[in-house]
């Protein structure tokens, strides 16, 4: 779940699926309570969000049946139990979710912060880190790529990264984040010493536009271990691509 060690269970998928989506509302809020409390880096309560969307979503009809869902009923639950944790959740929402449930639980979220529940001390920055450097390497035969972009909350740093494959008309084939620190140059040298890969930095417009390509081909993944890595990072992923894709990003 987390770049590094994940603060609890991270096979939330165990504990969701596959009974219907409503009744794991009381589970989501309870996870939320361990889990919320410890983290103190954004990308940790990124992680765990997406994990959790990803996990529900196998036990709802369709992506839009799941938003419509937690918005108009895990939101209003959350808003109701009025807890640091519960704000949390819907923090946590608001910067990973989809469009429509986005807007549900920033207001639920500002109505709790307004009554004086104390927000996460990473819930100012959450959503919104700084873009920093993006490559790519492939091999010569263009067949697969792996595609890099790096993101920071002040110094901490966190790369997510997307293996595309080209024989397959473009799709994700797997997604998955590390800490930063120290990857670029390891990947550089990496392809240095290999003359069947290709190593370019691209700038974050063009990482943007690559991975829109790759998230509207769909997704590919082979093995069970890529398969629970796409689900689970699929909100980040769209979330990190709205933010490549922003104007302010573009400038």
């Amino acid at each position: 779940m987390t770049a590094d060690e994940p603060p609890g269970d991270p096979d939330v998928a165990r504990i969701f699926a596959p009974v219907a989506v409503e009744d794991t509302f009381a589970g989501v809020l309870t996870e939320a309570t361990s889990v919320l409390g410890q983290i103190d880096d954004p990308v940790d309560a990124e992680l765990w969000g997406s994990d959790l969307i990803g996990a529900l979503a196998a036990s709802a009809a369709g992506q839009a049946s799941l938003m419509d869902a937690l918005a108009g009923s895990l939101v209003p639950a959350a808003e109701t139990a009025s807890t640091p944790q519960s704000l949390a959740l819907l923090r946590v929402f608001a910067a990973v979710g989809s469009p429509a449930l986005r807007p549900a639980a920033e207001q639920a979220a500002a109505r709790l912060a307004a009554r004086g529940v104390a927000d996460p001390p990473w819930a100012a920055t959450l959503g919104s880190p700084q873009v920093g450097e993006c490559w790519h390497y492939a091999d010569v035969g263009g067949r697969q790529e792996s595609l890099t972009m790096t993101f920071s909350y002040g110094d901490r740093q966190h790369a997510v990264c997307v293996l595309i494959d080209h024989g397959r008309g473009g799709k994700i084939k797997d997604t998955w984040v590390a800490k930063a620190a120290g990857m670029r140059a390891e990947t550089e040298q990496a392809a240095r010493h290999d003359p069947r890969v290709v190593f370019e930095m691209i700038d974050a417009a063009e990482a943007g536009r690559r991975l829109e390509r790759a998230v509207s081909a769909g997704e590919a993944p082979e093995q069970p271990d890529q398969v629970d890595d796409v689900v689970a990072h699929r909100a980040l992923l769209h979330a990190r691509l709205e933010l490549l894709l922003s104007p302010e990003t573009r400038c």
